[in-house]
């Protein structure tokens, strides 16, 4: 996968991995909770996939059927890069703005 900018499901996803493992609905839970945006489980899946064939999240063996999910050191990077370019881009919208 390149390294091209992820949807925004896609970046939820990453921050909601960042504070802690989670399966997929507590992924889902948590995104609407501190969002307020519903996934559907296509759109949470069908990301979830394509951070893990990127190598930003692994699931973790359990016991349990739900899979839980961890972020890689490399989605960390990712992740953190993805947040400072979002900075970036709302720093020049404040200053254009007279906010700052």
């Amino acid at each position: 996968m390149t390294k091209s900018k992820f949807s925004e499901p896609t970046l939820f996803i990453l921050i909601s991995l960042a504070e802690q493992n989670r399966h997929g609905y507590a992924i889902m839970e948590d995104i609407q909770k501190n969002y307020d945006v519903k996934l559907g489980p296509g759109t949470l899946y069908g990301a979830i996939s394509r951070l893990e064939k990127a190598g930003y999240i692994i699931a973790i063996e359990t016991q349990d059927r739900k899979k839980p999910y961890k972020l890689t050191g490399e989605g960390q990077i990712y992740l953190t890069e993805q947040i400072k370019e979002i900075q970036k881009i709302t720093n020049i919208g404040m200053k254009r703005l007279g906010l700052v």
